[in-house]
C-alpha cells in the first residue's frame, strides 16, 4: 500500500508592525479545513499570522511575504 502526501497551504493576513506593513503569509495545514477556525498560526517564514480560512495561497495580490513565497 502506498501513501500520498499532499502538502495543503492557505493564506494567512500579519498585522502591520511600525514600519512593516500587513502582509499575505502561507501556512502549511496539516489538519482538515473544518478545524482551521481563523486563529493565529505559525506561517512557512516563522511569522505569526491570522489564518483566513476562505483564503487559498497562493494569493493573487501585490503585498505577499516574499519569504513565503519561496518556501510554499
Amino acid at each position: 500500500m502506498t501513501t500520498t502526501l499532499t502538502t495543503t497551504f492557505i493564506a494567512a493576513r500579519s498585522r502591520a508592525h511600525g514600519p512593516t506593513s500587513a502582509l499575505w503569509h502561507a501556512v502549511e495545514v496539516h489538519r482538515a479545513p473544518s478545524e482551521i477556525d481563523g486563529a493565529c498560526e505559525l506561517t512557512v517564514c516563522g511569522t505569526l499570522a491570522r489564518v483566513v480560512p476562505d483564503q487559498p495561497w497562493p494569493v493573487s495580490t501585490r503585498d505577499v511575504c516574499p519569504t513565503c513565497t519561496v518556501l510554499a
